[in-house]
């Protein structure tokens, strides 16, 4: 009786939409490093054969290798020793090896870039800040000569303020490692975490060598469109006025209320909760997007886990439904000690699964109360760093073939389900 239920179940059609790239994009980025490092003047403040510890993060950066080799270039160019420290609080399951394997998931390798990966997890209290939070800092970043540090300016998942996701919350929550996330993302449940981050900042330069920053900017079709140089004096006011303009060129969905999200793959790369929530809305409630916040999401389906999360599935639990696969990919240690480390359980909560993407899509539409299968308002992306390419449903079609951004790619088509009942992997034809 089941299996005749799902078969005459009417799913609505779809077509592929794509959303038009805004912003300016960089054509040689490494280039363009080497001009911003060049304005700092470095040389005279690094001398030959001093030891500069690179910090990198844990995040899908777009043409990251290729940015951190241009650091480290720029360096052996003024005669130094640069080698690479993972920034990454408690990624790559909080343990030198894992984080090691996630810059190597990201391109990042001692052949390629041309210098030593030195991953640690042991750090040293420097101080402390005013609330009483000991100030920590990886020791192979703190003993170098000097500390450079190399991330994306961007709107955080959880964060709200003037700091974000930038320079300074790597040198909170990446270089404080397992311990400095932990005691950090706790801290903020009671203070604001830009006053955390200014305050570690204003300690690391007394005490930890901070030399200088590269800002990172993205941007909507997650190329880069600008890199600026910044002296270790000058992370506040310049990550300030950064975070604005990746704001004005972050990604988002076109559309203000969505039935049922299908979302391919998440991981930390992704965000710190698995996605994006300036993608998916949520950012305020794991459930439901608060009021004027969009979009406004019914039913979120997760399935899958990239495969650079080295099982960490954090974030799984925002999701209503997910594929029995993606809670197999995962690693319950690592989910749990990232979650807990950033003070959010829930994050790690298993919500229902489904071994196949037809009952989930049976489960998804049941939830819709008296509105017809057919009128599911459905969109599909493969994960929330790509998404000016997706697919949704019929009844978006009318509205968007009015918007100047939105093309429409192909006609309407059926669900395409295999003879076990799950859809093909989301396939960008355009690259992410």
């Amino acid at each position: 009786m089941r299996s005749n239920k799902r078969r005459n179940m009417q799913y609505p059609f779809m077509f592929r939409l794509a959303q038009k790239p805004h912003g300016p994009a960089i054509q040689d980025v490494p280039a363009a490093v080497e001009a911003e490092l060049s304005k700092l003047s470095l040389a005279g403040k690094v001398n030959s054969g001093d030891t500069v510890a690179i910090a990198c993060g844990s995040r899908a950066i777009a043409n990251y290798a290729a940015i951190i080799k241009a650091v480290v270039d720029h360096f052996k160019a003024l005669r130094s020793v640069p080698f690479l420290v993972p920034a990454m609080g408690s990624h790559g399951a909080g343990t030198p090896e894992g984080q090691r394997e996630v810059l190597h998931k990201l391109g990042i390798h001692e052949e390629t870039i041309g210098a030593e990966i030195r991953s640690s997890m042991e750090i040293e209290i420097i101080g402390q800040l005013a609330e009483g939070i000991p100030v920590v800092c990886d020791m192979q970043a703190l003993h170098a000569d000097h500390l450079v540090i190399v991330n994306r300016v961007k709107p955080h998942s959880v964060f709200h303020g003037e700091v974000q996701s930038g320079l300074l919350k790597m040198l909170t929550m990446g270089l404080g490692n397992l311990v400095g996330a932990q005691q950090y993302h706790r801290a903020a449940a009671n203070a604001p975490f830009e006053d955390i981050a200014r305050g570690v900042h204003k300690l690391m330069l007394e005490k930890a060598n901070l030399l200088a920053g590269l800002i990172i900017v993205e941007n909507s079709h997650q190329t880069t469109a600008r890199v600026q140089g910044v002296l270790a004096e000058d992370f506040v006011s310049k990550e300030k006025t950064m975070l604005q303009h990746a704001r004005s060129l972050t990604p988002q969905l076109p559309f203000k209320f969505i039935d049922i999200l299908l979302v391919d793959e998440i991981g930390p790369m992704f965000g710190c909760v698995g996605a994006d929530s300036n993608v998916i809305g949520r950012k305020f409630n794991a459930h439901a997007a608060v009021e004027e916040e969009f979009p406004q999401i019914r039913t979120i389906v997760y399935r899958g886990l990239n495969s650079a999360s080295r099982g960490n599935a954090t974030g799984v639990g925002h999701a209503e439904f997910v594929r029995s696969r993606l809670l197999r990919q995962a690693d319950t240690t690592a989910t749990r000690l990232n979650s807990l480390a950033l003070g959010m359980p829930t994050l790690a909560a298993s919500p229902i699964d489904f071994e196949t993407d037809r009952e989930i899509l049976d489960a998804a539409l049941s939830l819709m109360g008296l509105s017809l299968p057919d009128d599911a308002r459905i969109v599909w992306i493969r994960n929330t760093s790509c998404i000016l390419e997706f697919e949704c449903s019929a009844p978006f079609l009318e509205e968007v073939q009015h918007w100047k951004d939105l093309s429409v790619l192909t006609s309407l088509q059926r669900f395409d389900f295999d003879s076990r009942g799950n859809l093909r992997d989301f396939v960008v034809e355009s690259g992410c």
